[in-house]
């Protein structure tokens, strides 16, 4: 996938937003603040909606992008940012999701897990320091693309997980 998307506009340089893995050389956005940080997404962003134009990224990369800019969120204590990302639709017809996603006691209640889950991270590895893509496949019968992202802790061990994305309405979103 990274030489896919470095055939994509020769975008290796991008790494060094954290976003397409160890592909940059200048390093993860730790030491910049969420404002730069969000200017820099934006313009990858508008970088990828070019290449887009001239042949586009494949659903796994979008997908890709899209999970590690939320998980990106998460790390930097950005927990609204994640939980935006959260797709708050689960079954067709389902009103109970639809209207836990609107009461403001239950984001209230899953922010406060993220924070823990955070917390958490740190106490038993020293924190979450990096996130990079490990691969992503499409599932075309349930119309979803599984993520795999691999967690850099800062005891120097790792962890791949799974983030299952489906896309709704052009933005894609973690189920």
């Amino acid at each position: 996938m990274k030489k896919r998307l470095e055939k994509l506009g020769n975008l290796g340089h991008l790494g060094s937003l954290g976003l397409l893995g160890s592909l940059g050389h200048l390093g993860s956005l730790g030491h910049l603040g969420s404002l730069e940080r969000l200017a820099r997404l934006a313009l990858l962003v508008a970088l990828l909606g070019l290449v887009a134009a001239c042949g586009g990224p494949s659903r796994e990369e979008l997908a890709s992008l899209a999970a590690k800019g939320y998980y990106d969120h998460l790390i930097h204590g950005e927990y609204e940012q994640f939980y935006e990302g959260m797709d708050q639709r689960t079954l067709p017809g389902d009103s109970t999701a639809l209207v836990l996603s609107a009461d403001s006691a239950y984001r209230s209640q899953m922010l406060d897990n993220l924070r823990q889950f955070m917390a958490n991270q740190e106490q038993e590895h020293r924190g979450v320091l990096e996130v990079r893509v490990s691969n992503a496949t499409t599932d075309t019968v349930q119309q979803f693309t599984n993520v795999f992202l691999v967690l850099c802790f800062g005891d120097s061990t790792n962890e791949e997980i799974v983030v299952p994305m489906v896309e709704r309405n052009g933005s894609w979103k973690m189920k």
